[in-house]
């Protein structure tokens, strides 16, 4: 087993547990003193937890649908029902759905319960479960309501993996894709629970640096920007790993464009993303003025059409980027 920790500002931290079977320490890591754990879940993860004390299933419904403000107050209710106090606590055990709605439903509930992430896909473990970002999605794109609350820990089982169908394993493979340009040189050279670790540490460091998103936390974004374009205009027929790969390429590409990187430095983020298996062109039928409204609303995009690039001193955020390099570069990806 792996112990790491998420230190962040005051003084606070928390442990990340990274390895098989990490599951079963859940009730070495409650707060001392809960009563009672809800645990949200999905109906298709296989993963029984034991808190070791009085506990309840709150299932949700599967995929990203279930990312919604009628989700979140759903399960609230049903907390309120079973009568959950500020002395309990919130178990989401599953993927990055799973996280990203308990913790946002701890956060809310009673104004916030202390929640712990068991995480049970790769996307979870390396990235939606580690930081503290919780959200639902609206119509108009994803994660645009939301709340950060960290957990009290997060506990990352590898052994979950094993069983994990491949579109999911890709889905996670996209963002492990995106820490090789974050910091992680050395991952292709580790064991897979080490590399899952590696990830984890480098998010965890960017988090205690940027914990509420102000700054520096922004390159956590890093092919994020035309990904969650895909998604949201494509109704998710793509997986978000997928979609971020694309987006990773597309981020080079625009780099080069703005003479940030060299071609050298993209044929590495081609490399890269083809190594993992993953998709480096925009889905059959991708239009371009839908993507770039979808672009000119994320939530970085304070500044005009705003991106994390990559550069001669590494990622970082690039704002008012001429409307028509943008679009004239979502060509490089088709």
């Amino acid at each position: 087993m792996i112990g790491l920790e998420v230190a962040l500002p005051e003084g606070r931290s928390y442990p990340v547990l990274v390895g098989p079977q990490a599951a079963e320490e859940l009730a070495s890591v409650l707060p001392s003193g809960v009563q009672r754990v809800a645990i949200v879940t999905q109906p298709d993860i296989p993963v029984a937890v034991d808190p070791g004390v009085d506990h309840r299933i709150f299932p949700i419904p599967n995929g990203e649908t279930a990312k919604t403000l009628s989700t979140i107050e759903e399960l609230c209710r049903a907390f309120a029902t079973w009568g959950l106090t500020r002395g309990d606590a919130v178990v989401g055990v599953g993927g990055g759905v799973v996280t990203d709605v308990a913790g946002f439903a701890a956060a809310s509930y009673h104004r916030g319960l202390p929640v712990v992430h068991v995480a049970t896909t790769l996307l979870a473990q390396i990235d939606a479960a580690i930081g503290g970002k919780t959200g639902v999605n609206l119509p108009e794109g994803k994660n645009l309501v939301g709340a950060f609350w960290q957990p009290v820990a997060v506990l990352c089982d590898t052994s979950t993996l094993d069983t994990l169908p491949a579109r999911e394993m890709r889905c996670g493979l996209g963002e492990m894709a995106k820490y090789h340009f974050l910091g992680g040189d050395d991952l292709a050279d580790l064991a897979f629970d080490q590399r899952v670790a590696r990830c984890v540490e480098i998010k965890a460091d960017i988090v205690a640096a940027d914990e509420r998103d102000a700054g520096r936390r922004a390159v956590l974004n890093y092919g994020h920007t035309l990904g969650h374009a895909i998604e949201t205009t494509g109704h998710y027929d793509l997986r978000h790993g997928e979609a971020v790969a694309i987006g990773l390429i597309y981020a080079a590409e625009l780099g080069r464009a703005l003479g940030r990187i060299d071609s050298d430095r993209v044929a590495e983020h081609r490399k890269i993303v083809d190594g993992y298996g993953l998709p480096s062109s925009l889905p059959e039928g991708a239009q371009a003025d839908d993507l770039m409204a979808a672009m000119a609303s994320d939530k970085k995009a304070v500044d005009g059409l705003t991106f994390a690039l990559d550069g001669p001193t590494g990622i970082e955020v690039v704002a008012s980027i001429d409307p028509g390099l943008v679009r004239d570069t979502l060509e490089a990806v088709r």
